[in-house]
This record gives C-alpha cells, sequence and structure tokens, in this order.
C-alpha cells in the first residue's frame, strides 16, 4: 500500500508515492503556475497524482490516503489556506476542492510542518523536541513536541520566517520589513549575489552563470565558494550571518533537541553548517549550558515534504493521543 504525498513549492509541485516504510518510491514534479484559482490548483493537483499512477502501474486500491502541503496557513479545521503571501490561490476550500475529486481521504498541511513531520519520521531517535527550518522560496519552520505537530490556536505556528530580525530593514512580501525570510530564503541569497555581482565583474559568479544573472541560483553561490570566488564568500558569509540571528532568537525561545536545516540550500550543508555553528553559539543564552541543541542538516533534502505529507495519516493519529 502506498499514500500519495503533495508538495506545493513557490517554483515546482512534487507528487510522490510513499510506502509503508516511509520511503518515496516515485515522484513527478511540474512548475508551480502562480496564477490559478485555488479551483484551478486542485484539479492541477489530482491530474498530476492520476499522472503518477499511471506512469507507475498503480491502482486506486492500492493508495491509502492523499496528503498535501501547502504554504502558508493551513487551517486543518476549515480546509481554507488563510494566508500564503509567497502564493495568490488563498481563496476557496482547497482540501474539500481536492476531496470532491477522489475517494481517498485527503489531509491538509503547511508545507513546512509537512516536511519536518517527514524528516521527523526518517530519525531512529526520535527526539522530544525537534525544530526544522526550510530555506527555499521562503523560511518555513515545523515544530515537533512529544511527537505532536506545534499547530497554536489557529494552525499558523512556526512561521520563523517573519520574525523581525532588522528593524526598518528590507521589504518582505508579507507586508512587514526586515524579516528573516528577506533575508535568509534562496531568493534573498540569489538577489544579494546579483547586486554583488554587479559590483564585481571579475567574480566567477558570472562565468558560473554564463554571463547572464537569470541563470543564477543558490546552488552556483555555493559552487562560488567552494572555488574561493571573495565575492561568493562574501555572499555565503553575510547569508549565514543573518540566518544565525533568526535561528539564534527560536533556539533561545524553544530550546529544540535537535535544529534541522532543510530546504535545497541544505545541500550545501558542507559549507553552510559550520558557519551557522560558529554564529549561533556566539548568540545563543545558554551557550555555557552543558548541553545544547543540536543543529544538522536534513537527511531527506527535498523528499522531505512529500514524505511528511504522504504521511500526514499518521501525524493526525498522534496529535489525538
Amino acid at each position: 500500500m502506498y499514500d500519495i504525498g503533495i508538495d506545493v513549492g513557490g517554483t515546482g509541485i512534487t507528487a510522490g508515492l510513499v510506502d509503508d516504510a516511509c520511503r518515496l518510491t516515485a515522484r513527478k514534479t511540474i512548475a508551480t503556475d502562480r496564477e490559478l484559482t485555488a479551483q484551478g490548483m486542485a484539479e492541477t493537483l489530482m491530474r498530476l497524482v492520476r499522472e503518477l499512477m499511471a506512469e507507475n502501474g498503480v491502482t486506486s486500491s492500492k493508495i491509502r490516503t492523499i496528503g498535501v502541503g501547502v504554504p502558508g496557513t493551513a487551517n486543518a479545521s476549515t480546509g481554507r489556506i488563510e494566508y500564503a503571501n509567497n502564493l495568490p490561490f488563498c481563496q476557496g476550500n482547497l482540501r474539500d476542492l481536492l476531496q470532491a475529486q477522489t475517494s481517498k481521504k485527503i489531509y491538509f498541511e503547511n508545507d513546512a510542518n509537512a516536511a519536518a513531520w517527514g524528516e521527523y519520521m526518517s530519525l531512529d531517535k526520535k527526539p522530544e523536541s525537534f525544530l526544522m527550518v526550510t530555506l527555499g522560496t521562503g523560511v518555513g519552520a515545523g515544530i515537533i513536541q512529544d511527537g505532536k505537530l506545534l499547530r497554536g490556536v489557529n494552525y499558523a505556528a512556526g512561521e520563523l520566517g517573519h520574525m523581525t530580525i532588522r528593524y526598518n530593514g528590507v521589504p518582505c512580501n508579507c507586508g512587514r520589513r526586515g524579516c528573516l525570510e528577506a533575508y535568509a530564503s534562496a531568493e534573498a541569497l540569489i538577489a544579494r549575489a546579483r547586486k554583488a555581482m554587479d559590483k564585481k565583474r571579475e567574480s566567477l559568479l558570472w562565468a558560473l552563470c554564463d554571463e547572464n544573472q537569470g541563470n543564477m541560483n543558490a546552488k552556483l553561490v555555493f559552487d562560488a565558494y567552494r572555488r574561493g570566488d571573495k565575492t561568493a564568500v562574501k555572499v555565503v558569509t553575510k547569508y549565514a550571518e543573518y540566518l544565525s540571528e533568526g535561528l539564534a532568537n527560536v533556539i533561545n525561545i524553544l530550546q529544540p533537541e535537535l535544529l534541522c536545516i532543510g530546504g535545497g540550500i541544505s545541500r550545501s550543508g558542507d559549507i553552510l553548517l559550520p558557519l551557522l555553528q560558529d554564529r549561533v553559539r556566539e548568540k545563543i543564552y545558554s551557550r555555557d549550558s552543558a548541553k545544547n541543541t543540536e543543529l544538522t542538516v536534513a537527511k531527506l533534502d527535498n523528499d522531505a515534504g512529500v514524505i511528511g505529507a504522504g504521511k500526514l495519516r499518521l501525524c493526525n493519529e498522534n496529535q489525538r493521543l
């Protein structure tokens, strides 16, 4: 038997088959159409599910449930996306629109929560308190305490990306200024790299993006860092400084046993993790404690969101305990 997990991101949507051992056995990805209505998104997601099943020879009888991770405030009671600053399809009850197209039970969760749940499920030893920060189009976080997701009174808990780290700083898509997301998302890293490139025409970054800034992405920035490009080193170091501010803040508030960095940027954890560990250690209130939060990089990479969405039925069972 399989569960289907769907991870709706700012640039791409991935659906996958998740087996009973929480392994992702097949996946299919399409680009995100930001202009879709809730109805259009529901139709797109179910078409993606049908194509995934057909391509892998899986019949409906082999599917147990369908879980969906979406950006923003995903109200599991109403099935509505109540607010999502990076995607516009907030109107309409997405879960009900999906449920109307299938007999399978639909589960619905914030994408960062789903990713945190997927990563948590992959751990051999489950920590009592676990926090996963996802670095992608935005900055999200999922908090798990004693095997249960912390959702908050309105299902909006964990929006670490909209913690202010610089008063009256750069504008954020949420409407505020100085949010961590505006400084520590992958989009923020790319924007800072492009700005730095304009001042340094000799930077290796130009060659790596084929002299076209539109080709710049986070991976190329870290590739240039590995090769010693001074511009990339400055950009990545500053990025780590901003991110460490947010991580230190949340550690000071929650003191989780394990804090995991996920999202696409986690693929460059060999560079980012040491930079963060040094900076976070200096900023946390508990710096002299015998035991402190362990900072790690996600094991599941971008698969965490799909696997976590696919196993939301287990998450909901734990929530009821």
